[in-house]
């Protein structure tokens, strides 16, 4: 019997390398007619409540930012910016080099994968065509259950679909949204990824109190759960 039933991973700077805004994201406000610096400003205070859904639709969601960042969109020119807004964040997002790799290993070792992400619109309209999806049995999106990490309830929800209990979950993650210290809380081992690369990555809330377990690469979580006994 293995030590733990599933491995949970956040995507952002941990399946994928350090995220920063490319120049398409600037192309797409002054394509709505604002300035850029002002649309970044309003992304950047309001990511957890629209991480949480809370403006509807990717298409009244850019039209709020738009307007609280001065712009009067037309309907066509909201239509146009919501696909690029998938191809801007999708070209923000690489992979790491081991992280199909990772979640085999993770599989073959007869262990449960899942995804938690604090994520707009965006995420859950690209991930399905990249190379990992077929190996996350469960993908959990704030956007998707209108809650962020730390919450309980975001956790909790990945368990249930993965029908395991909490105590039975390595969670692995860079320390957003405080996710570390809230994965403790409903009973999963965190595990923090201190990557070199994430010393530029764009965070919110991050977790800096978190004084648990820490990992140098994701292929150091697969060492780690072979040696999960001498942990215990």
């Amino acid at each position: 019997m293995p030590a733990y039933q599933a491995v949970l991973f956040d995507f952002f700077g941990t399946l994928t390398r350090s995220v920063k805004r490319g120049p398409q994201h600037a192309e797409i406000a002054r394509a709505l007619g604002c300035d850029p610096d002002a649309v970044l400003s309003v992304l950047d205070r309001t990511f957890q409540v629209r991480a949480r859904g809370q403006f509807g639709s990717a298409e009244a969601t850019l039209r709020w930012v738009t307007e609280q960042a001065g712009g009067s969109p037309r309907p066509a020119q909201l239509r146009a910016a919501v696909p690029a807004r998938v191809d801007a964040l999708r070209a923000d997002t690489e992979l790491r080099a081991d992280a199909e790799s990772v979640l085999t290993a993770v599989k073959s070792r007869g262990l449960r994968t899942a995804l938690i992400s604090d994520c707009t619109h965006e995420l859950p309209a690209f991930l399905p065509s990249m190379p990992i999806a077929p190996l996350l049995d469960v993908t959990v999106f704030s956007v998707e259950v209108g809650r962020c990490k730390p919450d309980p309830l975001i956790y909790l929800e990945a368990c249930w679909r993965l029908r395991v209990a909490p105590e039975d979950c390595l969670y692995v993650g860079d320390g957003g949204s405080r996710e570390l210290t809230g994965a403790a809380a409903v009973g999963m081992t965190p595990v923090r990824l201190a990557a070199p690369d994430l010393a530029d990555h764009l965070v919110f809330n991050r977790d800096d109190d978190f004084a648990g377990l820490s990992v140098p690469s994701l292929s150091a979580v697969v060492d780690l759960l072979d040696r999960v006994p001498a942990l215990n």
